[in-house]
């Protein structure tokens, strides 16, 4: 490849991921054409885009963004999986799919833009950002539950004293 061509590839890449801050790296080796249309369709299920790229490429376009340290990652034949909801669901559907391919090897994946790479397992194991604000959610309305069902105790009582009073009277 052409030196003008390479510039072309990379910018084109850097383009594609400006805005991606989480991604997991898989290695395809071993699955045939059928195999790996079949997990393409199943990421794309889930709004995910499984793409082979050219490592030295990927280098060059991740650098100085979020996904650079997994630029430094890559090594071998290397496909990326990137999209979806959540990365986490990702991770889970991409751990169930080594398990029907038992030839994709999953490497390597960035979470949120942090410096540090995690496993795909050690990332299907968190928790989702859904999840985690479900929790919070649940957690700043618990006190002003208790609050309420503190004010209505007293409320249905007095309100139960004054039905007894007006079935007694009527």
């Amino acid at each position: 490849m052409s030196k003008a061509v390479k510039a072309l590839v990379s910018k084109e890449l850097k383009h594609r991921y400006s805005g991606v801050e989480s991604a997991c790296v898989v290695e395809l080796t071993g699955l045939d054409v059928p195999a790996q249309e079949k997990l393409r369709r199943t990421l794309a299920k889930k709004s995910a885009r499984l793409e082979v790229v050219k490592n030295s490429l990927a280098r060059v376009a991740f650098k100085g963004g979020p996904l650079a340290p997994l630029g430094e990652a890559l090594s071998g034949p290397c496909a990326l999986v990137t999209g979806g909801d959540s990365p986490v669901e990702i991770a889970k559907l991409l751990i169930e799919a080594a398990k029907e391919f038992t030839t994709l090897k999953l490497k390597r994946a960035i979470y949120e833009g942090e410096p540090t790479l995690l496993t795909i397992d050690a990332l299907a194991k968190m928790r989702s950002r859904a999840d985690l604000l479900g929790e919070v959610a649940f957690l700043l309305t618990s006190p002003g539950r208790a609050v309420a069902g503190c004010l209505r105790s007293p409320q249905s009582k007095i309100a139960g004293c004054l039905k007894a009073m007006i079935d007694k009277a009527a």
